[in-house]
């Protein structure tokens, strides 16, 4: 079975409940319809409740089971809501009118329900910069207990015929932190290589790339990533990692011989992490766009609960996917909890 069909009928055996806080983007309304059809997830679609309603019933998904509308500016929730708000930011200065105009934000809203238990996930982005859902998932949910960072990555698909090496991968941190330091690295490998187990049950082996391949570079950038590999090995001992070395020593066998013939990868990472966000942005799009892999993401982790973001260019069926990716998280939240 192919690492998309894993995620898509693994979520399907969940019963986790997700807010879409863009409810009235036809593209969510669409991936709201479909996820209910596949039982992906049951669906929270936050925003107008009138033009929600219209548009959801245009779309054939009116009569649909597992699909609730709810409404911030016209909510029973609203007084509760208020009240968390202002609990959570009365540090930063929010008064009761600041935080009773707050949760009118279908954003806040989302992040709201699944901090008080009424969704298991929230996905946005699909019209909203990233700055602001990441904000917001940070101010609201807030980070795991565990997590001294929130980064993302990209579930990379290769599943095509021309895809010599088939299968899934993660390239990270490829939508978040912008100029990692070799701490914040390692932390990022860490995070992701639990990530992909977490999502399709593959053993990560994890490539911390760099320009240079076991020494053959000189630069205070190869320094950084050579520090962060000694701290990927202090923090887990038993994890199958190398750096530095380049992407094609890391990912082709026949290159790995050559260039780094004792690297515990051997040619076969699966989890890709990049110096910053310059390359491993640059990296997904060049794999998804000109080598036609299935980019899914990006997807945030280090969140107490799952909250994900969207590309703004994003289909329905990239909406579809990142609820089953954020089913799948909630799966772990909860047996964490």
């Amino acid at each position: 079975m192919k690492p998309l069909q894993i995620l898509l009928a693994n979520a399907a055996k969940s019963d986790h409940k997700i807010a879409l806080s863009e409810g009235s983007d036809p593209r969510v309304i669409e991936a709201a319809i479909m996820a209910r059809k596949q039982k992906v997830a049951r669906i929270v679609l936050v925003g107008d409740a009138a033009e929600i309603c219209c548009k959801l019933a245009a779309a054939g998904g009116g009569a649909l089971d597992g699909i609730e509308i709810h409404d911030p500016t016209d909510t029973p929730l609203a007084e509760q809501m208020a009240g968390i708000y202002l609990e959570l930011r009365k540090h930063k200065g929010a008064t009761s009118e600041a935080a009773a105009a707050a949760v009118q934000n279908p954003h806040v809203f989302a992040a709201l329900l699944v901090r008080m238990g009424l969704a298991d996930g929230t996905v946005g982005g699909a019209a909203t910069p990233t700055a602001e859902i990441v904000r917001t998932a940070i101010q609201i949910i807030g980070t795991a207990p565990n997590a001294r960072l929130v980064s993302s990555f990209f579930l990379m698909l290769f599943c095509k015929d021309h895809h010599e090496t088939k299968g899934a991968h993660i390239f990270a941190d490829a939508g978040l932190v912008i100029e990692p330091n070799a701490r914040e690295m390692a932390e990022i490998a860490c995070a992701s290589a639990s990530s992909l187990n977490q999502l399709v049950g593959d053993t990560p082996r994890v490539a911390m790339l760099s320009f240079s391949t076991r020494g053959s570079a000189s630069h205070e950038k190869v320094t950084k990533v050579v520090e962060a590999t000694q701290l990927v090995r202090e923090m887990a001992p038993d994890m199958i990692v190398d750096g530095e070395i380049q992407f094609d020593a890391a990912f082709v066998p026949d290159v790995a011989k050559s260039k780094s013939p004792d690297s515990p990868l051997a040619g076969a990472a699966n989890v890709f992490i990049f110096p910053n966000l310059e390359s491993g942005n640059i990296a997904y799009k060049v794999a998804q766009r000109i080598g036609g892999a299935v980019a899914i993401g990006p997807i945030l982790q280090g969140l107490a609960k799952p909250a994900n973001d969207l590309s703004r260019g994003c289909t329905a069926e990239d909406i579809l996917h990142i609820i089953a990716v954020t089913t799948a998280q909630a799966d772990q939240s909860r047996s964490h909890s």
